[in-house]
């Protein structure tokens, strides 16, 4: 459901923050209860487009005794089927700019419009501009459609 696939990526992204202020350990338990979800789904590429932060944090969750068979085959995958969101960028008839895609994967969390606007240093118009856009580009009339369209595209 989308609400699942929407707490699956704020968790990924949760994660990538949290080790991004070098808090390991919560940044462990809040990818495992992603990696958990995503198991019965076989979902690699929440994980792997994310790209080598996210096989660092996963090099340290297979490390634990309780890694998951999941975990060892998304780290695996890695070598694969990494693929940058900016390559997928490129195959839209009309490409996300750098500042689209961070708002595109602010949109994915559960922060508001203006939330949205403060943590990137933009007027709330800049930001309702920027998401009218991306709605355009994948064609979605609603944030929910927007970040599953995007998800579909790998570009979260």
């Amino acid at each position: 459901n989308n609400w699942g696939d929407l707490r699956l990526q704020v968790w990924v992204l949760q994660a990538l923050a949290q080790q991004a202020a070098g808090k390991c350990e919560p940044a462990v338990q809040t990818i495992g209860k992603a990696l958990a979800q995503a198991a019965s789904g076989g979902l690699l590429r929440l994980f792997v487009d994310e790209g080598p932060p996210m096989a660092a944090l996963l090099r340290e969750v297979v490390k634990g005794d309780a890694a998951s068979p999941f975990a060892q085959q998304v780290l695996a995958a890695f070598g694969e089927t990494a693929v940058s969101p900016r390559q997928i960028t490129t195959h839209l008839p009309d490409p996300l700019s750098e500042r689209e895609l961070e708002v595109l994967k602010l949109l994915a969390t559960t922060l508001t419009g203006p939330e949205i606007a403060r943590e990137l240093m933009i007027s709330l118009n800049t930001m309702r501009t920027h998401t009218k856009n991306i709605y355009s580009k994948l064609g979605a009339n609603s944030r929910s459609t927007a970040v599953r369209r995007a998800a579909e595209l790998n570009l979260l």
